[in-house]
């Protein structure tokens, strides 16, 4: 069987991550009535502890926070709440 043809041949392959959009999120949030983070957390089937993180920034949200919150807000696409980017280089020291 021959090799899959991604059309990138030549490319090098590049990280990236799902980032929240927080402003959004947090604005989002509140207008559907979740004050809180626990009520959030409640609302997207996480702990208060990854709404609190995932937030501030600390913690990339993942795959149970991502669909926990598009079910939440079913208004809400993919695209209102997150944005992909490239994980930034690490240098060690």
């Amino acid at each position: 069987m021959p090799p899959l043809d991604t059309g990138h041949q030549n490319a090098t392959p590049s990280s990236h991550t799902i980032r929240l959009r927080t402003e959004t999120f947090a604005k989002v949030l509140f207008l559907s009535g979740f004050h809180s983070d626990y009520s959030a957390a409640k609302a997207l089937g996480v702990n208060r502890s990854t709404v609190t993180r995932v937030g501030s920034g600390e913690l990339q949200p993942g795959p149970r926070f991502i669909a926990g919150a598009l079910t939440a807000l079913p208004r809400m696409r993919f695209h209102d709440l997150f944005e992909v980017v490239p994980t930034p280089n690490r240098t060690s020291e």
